[in-house]
């Protein structure tokens, strides 16, 4: 059954990741990229790699997929003109493409796995212990400061996108908090004695 699972798994995983690249509806592409990670997080659970399924699902279809999603449906950007420029770059990005098809098919080719692969595989580490656990010990215990780093490497990303992608545009009506609580009855409200059926 196993195997019966591993190639179901397969071939919907290469067909939907076909159709994210050949589909002319955006909307489709990203519903068969979360189809596509799906399967993934499936070949993953094959594999005994249980906390990989489970990011897989829980950041790409939860999060990344479902936000290309709503700005592809929010934003109705014009593919058409996106497009327009398609044949200029065509031989570029044929040359692109055959060069990494050539790398590969090299790979396919002449690969090879450790001669102590299997055994790893069959005898894990920490037998008494489930992956996510595992891998949780051995990442905070042994390689900490690399993940303490990277995750530095990455808030300082964040920040440095907010940073850039934020700016203060004129006429653009914004909030002062200091500004509002400055503020007083006499210098906003003024009061004016009208005439009797005078009008303002």
């Amino acid at each position: 059954m196993a195997a019966v699972f591993f190639y179901l798994f397969s071939v919907v995983l290469i067909a939907s990741a076909f159709v994210v690249i050949t589909a002319r509806n955006p909307v489709h592409s990203v519903l068969f990229l979360i189809l596509a990670f799906c399967n993934g997080a499936g070949l993953f659970l094959l594999q005994g790699a249980e906390f990989l399924a489970m990011i897989l699902i829980v950041v790409y279809v939860g999060a990344v997929a479902v936000l290309f999603l709503f700005v592809v449906m929010m934003l109705d950007v014009d593919f058409a003109e996106l497009k327009q420029g398609f044949q200029k770059y065509l031989p570029a990005g044929a040359a692109v493409g055959a060069v990494v098809l050539f790398e590969l098919a090299f790979v396919a080719v002449n690969w090879q796995s450790a001669p102590t692969a299997h055994e790893a595989a069959a005898v894990p580490i920490l037998a008494q212990v489930t992956n996510t656990a595992a891998l949780g010990e051995v990442l905070y215990t042994k390689y900490v400061i690399f993940s303490q780093v990277s995750a530095l490497v990455l808030l300082t990303a964040m920040i440095g996108a907010i940073v850039l992608t934020l700016r203060h545009r004129p006429n653009v009506k914004r909030q002062n908090i200091e500004e509002q609580n400055s503020r007083t009855a006499k210098s906003v409200v003024e009061l004016k004695k009208v005439p009797s059926r005078a009008g303002v």
